[in-house]
């Protein structure tokens, strides 16, 4: 059993940053590979961004390569998302997931889900 709960998300202006943290608890967190999803009012969950359990891959929707960064501390059982050069269309609640394998694409391959936090950008 993984618990997942973000931080970071806010209000911030097109062309600004932020980082979000998703903190794990539980065990065998490092046997985990970690996504993050985005979901907008009235749209589907989407994929942004995955990581190996080592943290040594990474693979992004083609809409934020570039952009946006996932790395993983397993050491503090986190793993977090630079976002950069942020767009109104990034606006969504935001989801980090555990997962058994890297790079899976749909929620529904994902195990264990945090409670998503807010990114809102204004134009």
């Amino acid at each position: 059993q993984v618990q997942l709960v973000e931080s970071g998300g806010g209000l911030v202006q097109a062309g600004g940053s932020l980082r979000l943290s998703c903190a794990a608890s539980g065990r065998a967190f490092s046997s985990y590979a970690m996504g993050w999803f985005r979901q907008a009012p009235g749209k589907e969950r989407e994929f942004v961004a995955a990581i190996s359990w080592s943290g040594r891959n990474t693979y992004y929707a083609d809409s934020v390569k570039g952009r946006f960064t996932m790395s993983r501390d397993n050491a503090k059982k986190t793993v977090y998302l630079q976002m950069n050069s942020l767009k109104p269309e990034d606006t969504a609640v935001y989801y980090c997931a555990a997962g058994p394998s890297f790079a899976l694409l749909l929620p529904h391959d994902y195990d264990y889900w945090g409670q998503g936090t807010q990114v809102t950008v204004s134009s």
